[in-house]
């Protein structure tokens, strides 16, 4: 666990020590910055939107400043997307993401009016999707009426020329509980982190992993209890409650270890990064128990295959486009889900440039960022509609609704692909 950003002697009280502003990592590494500004090259916003400084000063060089006052912390801290690929190009091992996202937890203020009340709706995913998925067939009507999506534009800030994520009538949770097999009975065993959007909006992924899992005769055990990952949390300013899920996630994550000492599988490039990653640097959550045994799917699966222990495949005679995330190409992992692509029989893959969709979570859909997101990912929708595959492939679920949304091209998940492929 990194250390609290201040220990001062005349902190006594104890509910300001647990307050996130005392608990968030003092690490934050901006000596170490060049001032060579290739963070803000890369940055996908500062390119499309001239209000945002860049990543170089709102974090190494904003953080000098706000490390004097916190009268120095500006708003603008807000048009971040945490894709992170600052710290992908950054030469020194700067964490200038985290510096941004632990700003905003420490001096943002929360906004109290409509824009506030769409931030808590879109980032408290386990709280309305348990309450949408019963009704998903009428929310998911209801939210796709043209009347009602410019309601919200008007009202609550969700821009109308974007589609809400649909909801399951039954979560994957139920699904599992009711509909699996004996998971036991299989040779070899893991633990799996199915996140929100697996539970709540798209189960057939997790059924897909499952199946690939099973082919390979590897049992699948779910956590006895799991929560949102945080992500949307934190990037709406929720630090606390990111926080709270963090340390309920851990504590159930040691206790799958500690029941079955076997790998912690996600199917979610961000949620895999955010466990192992955003605990300890952003949140300030010790996860040093079990941040060795999660990984993303696409790695194990690639070492199963080079094994000799993958899965059993017939060829498909596809052609996909392949959209690396930025969370994933941040924690190293793209070169893992390109190679299972291009293992798989029969499959034309072409990788499209490096660069961010645009999406970023949440980031997207508010009615403040919507022309920012749409221009970020434009060259990539170009790519993909010129390409005219089969499937467009990426590993995150945001990634999949821009990309879905801006070029009318089904995009699945790497694991849906295999098990297409399975015999």
């Amino acid at each position: 666990m990194s250390n609290p950003l201040f220990k001062s002697s005349f902190l006594k009280d104890s509910v300001l020590k647990d307050n996130l502003i005392f608990r968030a990592p003092a690490n934050t590494s901006f000596d170490q910055c060049l001032k060579c500004t290739v963070c803000t090259v890369y940055c996908p916003v500062a390119k499309e939107n001239p209000d945002y400084p860049g990543p170089k000063q709102c974090g190494p060089d904003g953080e000098r400043l706000r490390f004097k006052s916190p009268e120095y912390y500006d708003e603008t801290l807000k048009l971040c997307t945490n894709c992170k690929r600052c710290e992908t190009a950054c030469p020194s091992g700067v964490k200038i993401g985290d510096m941004i996202a632990v700003a905003r937890g420490k001096y943002g203020k929360p906004a109290y009016n409509m824009k506030g009340l769409r931030d808590f709706v879109l980032s408290h995913t386990d709280l309305f999707g348990s309450i949408a998925t019963p009704v998903a067939p009428v929310v998911n009507a209801v939210t796709s009426v043209p009347l009602v999506k410019k309601v919200m534009h008007k009202t609550i800030g969700v821009h109308d020329h974007k589609s809400l994520p649909k909801y399951s009538h039954r979560t994957f949770r139920k699904w599992y509980k009711k509909e699996v097999n004996d998971q036991s009975v299989f040779e070899r065993q893991v633990h799996y982190f199915h996140g929100c959007f697996v539970n709540y909006n798209h189960p057939q992924l997790g059924k897909d992993f499952i199946k690939v899992m099973n082919n390979m005769n590897i049992g699948v055990q779910l956590l006895d209890k799991e929560k949102c990952c945080g992500v949307p949390l934190i990037a709406n300013g929720f630090h606390k409650k990111a926080q709270k899920n963090a340390e309920f996630n851990v504590a159930n994550l040691e206790a799958a270890i500690e029941r079955q000492d076997v790998p912690i599988l996600s199917t979610s490039s961000t949620c895999s990064f955010t466990l192992q990653q955003e605990y300890p640097h952003v949140l300030d959550v010790d996860n040093t128990k079990v941040a060795k045994k999660i990984e993303y799917v696409t790695r194990f699966l690639l070492k199963e295959i080079m094994n000799g222990r993958g899965p059993k495949m017939k060829p498909l005679n596809k052609k996909i486009v392949y959209h690396t995330p930025c969370h994933l190409e941040r924690s190293g992992g793209n070169i893992y889900t390109i190679e299972l692509l291009r293992a798989i029989p029969g499959l034309e893959v072409q990788v499209l440039d490096s660069e961010c969709c645009g999406l970023a979570g949440t980031y997207g859909f508010k009615t403040e960022n919507y022309e920012t997101s749409v221009a970020i990912g434009k060259n990539i929708f170009d790519k993909i509609k010129a390409a005219k595959p089969d499937y467009a492939i990426t590993d995150c679920e945001t990634c999949k609704w821009q990309i879905e949304e801006n070029t009318n091209t089904t995009t699945i998940h790497p694991i849906s692909l295999l098990c297409e492929a399975l015999i």
